[in-house]
Order: C-alpha cells, then structure tokens, then sequence
C-alpha cells in the first residue's frame, strides 16, 4: 500500500508546484521554534553529575514524537496543496465517411477467364480477389475502407442485397468470397438496372439504417457522418433481363446525389470459356458483347467514371483510382482527463498533524 502511495504520487501531476515553496519555509519555522526551545530557562542545578547514569523510561525516550509527528503532518498538507492529479487518456474520433455500394455482375458470364497476377483464373475470382484487396487494403496502393460504410448488390436475372450497409469492412469481405456465378439458365441473366436502383435505394435510406443501427453497434463509436454515396457497378455484359431500365436507375442516382463508377470488365477483349471435352479441356474464344455507351452515360448522368477493365492487373489499377477519389475524413482528437489526488496526502497529513497534537496533550504531554 505504502508502495503504492508512493507511485501514485511519483507519477502526478502538479498543478499548483508554487506550494513546494512552503517545504523550505516550514524548514525554516522549525530551526526557528528549535533554537527559541533551547533558550528557555531551566531550573538550576549545583551539579549534573550523576544524571545520566539513571536510567530513561519510555515515555522520556518517545518525548520528541509529538512534535516530530505535527511537523510532518504540515510538510504532508504543504504538498497537498501542490494538487497531485493523475492523467487518464481520452481519444474521440469524428469520420466524415463515404457509403459505398459494390454492385457486382454474378451472370454465368463472369465464369470465363482472365489474367491476373500471371494466372488464369475466371472472372468471378478475379473480381473476388480485387475486391478483398479494396475492402481490407493491400499493403501497397490500396489501403482499405475500414472506415466507411459498405454495402454489397450482387445481380444476375434477379438483384439482391447480399450485406446490408455496415462499418465493418472484414464483414463485407466475407459476403464477397461467397458470391457464386449463375450456373442455371432460370438464374442467368445481367439486370443492371435493377441492381443499380436497389443499391441506390439502399444509399438514399443510408442515413435511416446508420441512426436505427448506432445505439445498438460499438462499431459506430465516436462521431460518424456520410460525407458522400457512391456506386461502383461492375458488369461484363449488356442489359437484358430485370424491370428498370438502367438509364433511368442512373436518373434516380443523380436526383439522391449519389455518384456512380461503372467498370466494363473485359471490355474490348476475347475471352475464353473452358470446356471439358473428350480430348480434356479446351479454352474457347468468346467475343464480349458489352454495350459501353450506356455504362459511360450512367456515369456522365452521376458525376462519377466509366473504366475498362480488360484484365485482371486493369481491374486492380480501376479499385485503386476509384479509393483514391473517394477517402474519408478521420479526424482524432486526444485529451487527458484529470483525476484528483489531492486527499492521497492531505488525509495522511491531517492525520498525522492531528495525532501528534493529541499525544502532546496527552500521554507525551510534557509537565515542567
């Protein structure tokens, strides 16, 4: 305990150190009052031989206690009164954030094949892979959206919210890493429209679902605000199933103030599609039909950029362009509360002060 005191007070802060100066004026006070005790008369003896050979009670022996006692109790308030505080660390954080939207073409399409990092593998795990790297950072350009809301659409014939908006990057990863190709014909189709107008709608109540979801959340600590709505749509084909048109989801996009990216992936090129055959598997060319025009009109209607994307290492250097037009705001602010410890000494010294007075008027009470 004793261990303790002294760390605590080896560790404070002094907000009033003007008070040390009482230390050497209470020094002072006492070769004051010690040299006047010394020249007090005493009664006159014809000799004091004799006087030290008796022997010494206890209580003569504890006779200077008291004062030594009541003169550390005022040394112990002299430092009380220099305010001993301890710091304890604070950090608020405010983000100015963007709500993104990934909108991502799951049409049967997206299972042929393209180049990234020196391999051949399909377009899915491409995307899949860009966008892991997007989400959570790559140690090099991409440095992650930790930060930020981020919601997923995927679309095939039909849109659909995979993951809701979220502050949580590493959350969104995963339901990215599940996102499976259309493999039945009931299932395929590209419905653009329909998957940038859900994912539109969803950033136009973006503000609804973060005030329903920050009471109940640790991640939205600190002060949170959408600083901007973005859409990044990626797609490898034309527009052929779904109700809306995509022109007219872009309309609605501009009219909430919500910029949408279109990326044409493997725009401008030949792809292939493996086949199993007798002879093994052979790759098959397939020349892309994608109709850009309507991609760069959608991104004209709503302020943002139409990008190509005609291989893996494109799509990689398109997710790095668009991270860095669009960043958050995070501004951190540290503060110090402090805590009071004034009574670590001055109860002590009070203490101390006031058990020394008593034993001066009581059982160490000197007689004359």
């Amino acid at each position: 305990m004793i261990a303790d005191w002294f760390n605590t007070l080896l560790r404070a802060h002094w907000e009033s150190p003007w008070a040390f100066a009482l230390l050497p004026a209470l020094v002072l006070l006492w070769l004051v009052v010690r040299r006047l005790s010394r020249g007090t008369s005493v009664p006159a003896l014809s000799t004091t031989e004799g006087l030290a050979a008796l022997p010494r009670s206890l209580r003569q022996r504890v006779l200077w206690l008291p004062a030594a006692l009541s003169w550390a109790g005022l040394a112990l308030l002299c430092i009380a009164l220099a305010r001993p505080q301890i710091g304890i660390g604070r950090v608020e954080t405010s983000s100015d954030a963007v709500a993104i939207q990934l909108v991502v073409d799951r049409s049967g399409s997206m299972n042929q094949y393209m180049e990234l990092d020196g391999a051949m593998i399909s377009r899915a795990d491409a995307v899949k892979r860009v966008l892991r790297e997007f989400l959570l950072g790559d140690g090099r350009e991409l440095r992650g959206r930790t930060s930020d809301l981020v919601g997923l659409v995927v679309f095939a014939r039909f849109a659909e919210t995979t993951c809701p908006l979220v502050r949580d990057a590493r959350t969104v990863s995963q339901f990215v890493d599940a996102i499976t190709s259309a493999q039945m014909r009931f299932d395929d189709g590209t419905a653009i429209g329909d998957g940038l107008a859900l994912a539109a709608a969803r950033l136009k109540r973006a503000e609804d679902e973060l005030d329903n979801r920050r009471g109940a959340s640790a991640a939205f600590g600190g002060e949170f605000r959408i600083k901007s709505k973005v859409i990044v749509l990626l797609t490898d084909g034309d527009n052929n199933a779904g109700e809306i048109d995509p022109l007219a989801a872009a309309q609605l996009a501009a009219e909430w103030g919500i910029r949408v990216y279109t990326i044409g992936l493997g725009a401008g090129t030949t792809s292939y599609q493996v086949l199993r055959t007798p002879l093994g598997e052979q790759r098959v060319p397939i020349q892309n039909t994608m109709d850009e025009r309507v991609l760069k009109q959608i991104a004209e209607m709503t302020g943002g950029l139409y990008h190509r994307a005609q291989d893996g290492e494109a799509l990689r250097r398109v997710y790095a362009e668009i991270d860095r037009l669009e960043k958050s705001t995070i501004r951190t602010v540290e503060y110090t509360d402090w805590q009071e410890k004034f009574h670590f000494v001055a109860v002590p010294g009070a203490t101390v002060l006031l058990l020394g007075v008593l034993l001066s008027v009581t059982v160490l009470r000197r007689t004359s």
